[in-house]
């Protein structure tokens, strides 16, 4: 777990407030209730109804040790049924949390109920989990960790606590990160490590985390402290690695559209195959238009492409963003959508480049078929910054500021940018691994593989959504916009992530990799 570095508020500046929740079944949906108003607030609001009285709660969220990450030698054929059970894991997670969001008032009235009757069930049921996890890989001749009994206990989470992992900032396009991912940002005068204005973000927008323990328009965030005006972020962005002679300086772009045509799903053929909502949010799809739960490597061929070059048949897919401003959308009662704390209305970006890039220290090599890869972590707000890769910024500061752990609003005439650079390390063997990281990793300092990796295309991807800016009153945040995410997760900005399977056909990767390493720019 990432080292929290970020300077605390003493507990008398802390004010955990929270909104006791109602449930309220209406087409199989879960209404989840706005934890806006503070204790000694009650207003009608934009939302189209009342906000409920918040009750001091101690508990925000949900901790749990991230098993997956743990799971780093699972033999190939148990593969599928662990991964199985890690969505189990989550799904019971999620459960969880909905009721630790539903019960405010029991929490005020018994100071051992979080404890008691959510989190030491929930240990049960995980240690059940991972007894199965244990029998799935020994069955087939593996070695489970020895250590795996002790992440089945849970602990509850307080809302100055929820930022786990320190203030690391974003780094600039093209930048590379240090230490598996976690990402080191720049100093502002006087020395002072900045998160991409983190600790001064909660103080230009009144120094408050009020508006509920965990805001948001669903009960489960974002909050004020969320979000920075960009142009009081001090810059961060470094300067990148400098070329080698022989490094690869060309680019390959392949143009695949915005996802107009709203292929969403909210699986994830990567960590969960085979299971129907196994990533609890939903995702927009361009490129490959067959990808779900169900498709694996036979079928991946089959699935057309949204991409001008057909023979990139390549899955490009990523967490959706909506615009909390009291609308739903589709999915509100779905799994993976309002029942699950991801509402409000689905922004499609007004544009989404996709390009590889070369190496600075020399030449890459082809991507291998299928080689699957997760950039960024789902789970920082539990698991810390360590693999986080987020990079938040607004179009005309784009080489100046990058966050990591904040949403930036944008000034009059200038768009919010997402924007992530994949590991360009490749183990020359495997196209995926059992944690789905071991098998890439990212350049060191200066651009170069480590550990005997070699140097891959490197697939960076810039998402630019046209936003209207939040707006910060009495230390809470109106008209909100969040990346989807797991309900315990707090809709954070340090968990944004990106998913790419390679797919081609008719040498399209060995046409990438030419290109790259003779220092054209194609498409």
């Amino acid at each position: 777990m990432g080292r929290n570095t970020r300077k605390r508020r003493s507990p008398l500046a802390i004010k955990v407030t929270a909104a006791s929740a109602a449930l309220a079944l209406g087409g199989g949906g879960l209404i989840w209730a706005n934890f806006y108003a503070s204790a000694h607030e009650s207003n009608d609001d934009a939302w189209g109804g009342n906000r409920t009285k918040a009750a001091a709660a101690q508990v925000a969220t949900i901790s749990c040790p991230d098993v997956g990450q743990k799971l780093t030698n699972v033999p190939d054929k148990a593969r599928t049924d662990v991964a199985g059970e890690l969505s189990n894991l989550d799904r019971q997670i999620t459960e969880a949390y909905q009721r630790l969001a539903t019960t405010r008032d029991a929490q005020t009235r018994d100071a051992s109920f979080v404890q008691n009757s959510i989190l030491q069930p929930l240990k049960e049921r995980r240690q059940n989990i991972l007894d199965r996890i244990k029998l799935e890989i020994t069955r087939v001749g593996g070695t489970a960790p020895g250590d795996l009994d002790t992440l089945a206990n849970c602990t509850g989470t307080a809302a100055d606590q929820t930022n786990a992992g320190g203030q690391q900032g974003g780094q600039g396009d093209g930048g590379q990160q240090q230490g598996g991912g976690q990402q080191q940002g720049g100093q502002a005068d006087g020395g002072q490590q900045q998160g991409g204005g983190q600790q001064q973000g909660g103080q230009q927008q009144g120094g408050q985390q009020q508006g509920g323990a965990v805001g948001g328009q669903a009960g489960n965030g974002p909050v004020a402290a969320d979000f920075v005006d960009i142009t009081k972020a001090p810059a961060n962005v470094k300067a990148k690695p400098r070329n080698a002679r022989n490094a690869s300086r060309g680019s390959f772009t392949t143009r695949c559209g915005v996802n107009t045509n709203k292929n969403h799903n909210t699986d994830n053929v990567i960590v969960a195959p085979g299971v129907k909502n196994g990533a609890h949010h939903l995702h927009d799809y361009v490129g490959n238009q067959k990808i779900d739960a169900f498709a694996s490597n036979d079928t991946f061929l089959q699935g057309g492409s949204s991409c001008q070059n057909k023979s990139d048949l390549s899955s490009y897919y990523w967490p959706v963003v909506r615009v909390q401003d009291g609308s739903q959308d589709f999915d509100q009662n779905n799994d993976g959508g309002g029942k699950e704390g991801n509402v409000g209305k689905i922004l499609t970006p007004v544009q989404a480049q996709i390009k590889y890039v070369g190496s600075p220290t020399g030449k890459v090599v082809a991507m291998p078929q299928f080689l699957r890869i997760i950039t960024g972590d789902a789970k920082t707000t539990t698991n810390g910054l360590a693999n986080a890769n987020a990079h938040w910024s607004c179009t005309g500061f784009e080489n100046k500021v990058q966050l990591t752990e904040q949403y930036p609003i944008c000034p009059q005439g200038s768009k919010v940018v997402r924007s992530f650079a994949f590991q360009s390390c490749w183990d020359g063997q495997n196209a995926d691994s059992a944690n789905h990281r071991t098998h890439v990793a990212f350049a060191d300092a200066n651009g170069a593989c480590q550990n005997g990796f070699k140097a891959i295309p490197q697939l960076t991807m810039r998402l630019v959504y046209d936003i209207a800016p939040p707006t910060i009153e009495n230390g809470q945040v109106k008209n909100a916009y969040a990346v989807d995410g797991f309900p315990e997760q707090l809709h954070k900005p340090s968990t944004d992530h990106d998913d790419f399977i390679a797919i081609t056909k008719n040498g399209l990767a060995n046409k990438i990799a030419n290109c790259v390493n003779r220092g054209q720019n194609c498409s």
